[in-house]
């Protein structure tokens, strides 16, 4: 009779085994809502958060270039020609006397002071007969400046004296002498700053387009003329101009057009002055 084997002994968990399995918590039901949410929303939003953080920098860039260094001005009426046509677009350096804060009248150091017969950018005195028409009484204007703190300047037949010195206008700008015995209510301001009784004469009793002064320009403050003098709205009318309201000096013509007298259609397109363009302003 053949040993019956050994049965192998059936397999026994230990309690401490049981008690582990039996308390381990089960592993959480994802949330398929909640996943499709947080993985698909999540990048797109992340995606456009460093799109937008990408154009940041260049805006900023952009505008503290614009505001603070460079800046590009339209020329739109005669009262520079020949030196600037209207039509011309200039590049504009702002640093030069010290760019100005937007929207308030604060000016920051800058680097040079004007010279006189310099191209100077400039905000207006404020314009009451502008303002009565309803047009901007303060526009951002270009002369040439003629008279710094100190000088006395006077004007006889047309010709502007620098402290005794005569500038006769150049052969090239304008000679044709419209109205030039004009006279006008807004002249009435030079004889706040008059001079009588001194070497270079005595000031008309009404100054005239063509004669007025001698002025004595005050501290803080300077005058602009137009090279086109008889087409020119100028510090003739509307008084001195506070040294703080400088903006900048033109550097030059990046672009130019006719747009005074075009007969062609889209003239700043097809009627462009190519030789204007890189022109540097003296």
């Amino acid at each position: 009779m053949r040993p019956v084997p050994d049965l192998p002994k059936p397999l026994h968990t230990s309690p401490v085994a049981a008690d582990k399995k039996s308390t381990t918590t089960p592993a959480p039901v994802p949330n398929v809502v909640a996943a499709a949410r947080g993985k698909t929303a999540a990048p797109a939003a992340s995606s456009r958060l460093d799109g937008l953080k990408g154009w940041i920098v260049p805006i900023l860039i952009f505008f503290v270039i614009r505001i603070f260094f460079f800046q590009a001005y339209r020329i739109p009426s005669p009262s520079m020609q020949p030196e600037m046509m209207v039509g011309d677009w200039l590049f504009v350096n702002n640093l030069v006397y010290g760019p100005n804060i937007p929207f308030t009248d604060v000016t920051l150091p800058g680097y040079a002071e004007p010279k006189r017969r310099e191209i100077v950018v400039f905000k207006s005195p404020y314009q009451a007969d502008e303002a009565q028409l309803g047009n901007d009484p303060q526009p951002t204007l270009v002369k040439r400046m003629w008279g710094q703190p100190g000088d006395t300047l006077y004007m006889r037949d047309g010709v502007i004296h620098v402290n005794g010195t005569a500038y006769p206008q150049r052969a090239d700008e304008s000679t044709l002498k419209i109205a030039a015995d004009e006279t006008h209510p807004l002249f009435a301001w030079q004889h706040s700053i008059e001079v009588k009784n001194s070497r270079f004469g005595e000031p008309p009793v009404v100054p005239t387009h063509d004669n007025w002064g001698p002025l004595a320009i005050p501290a803080g403050h300077l005058f602009m003329l137009g090279d086109n003098r008889y087409e020119s709205k100028d510090s003739r009318y509307w008084g001195i101009v506070p040294r703080g309201n400088l903006r900048g000096r033109p550097i030059f013509v990046y672009y130019s057009y006719n747009a005074n007298d075009s007969d062609r259609a889209l003239p700043f397109i097809t009627d462009i002055r190519w030789s204007r363009i890189g022109h540097i302003f003296r």
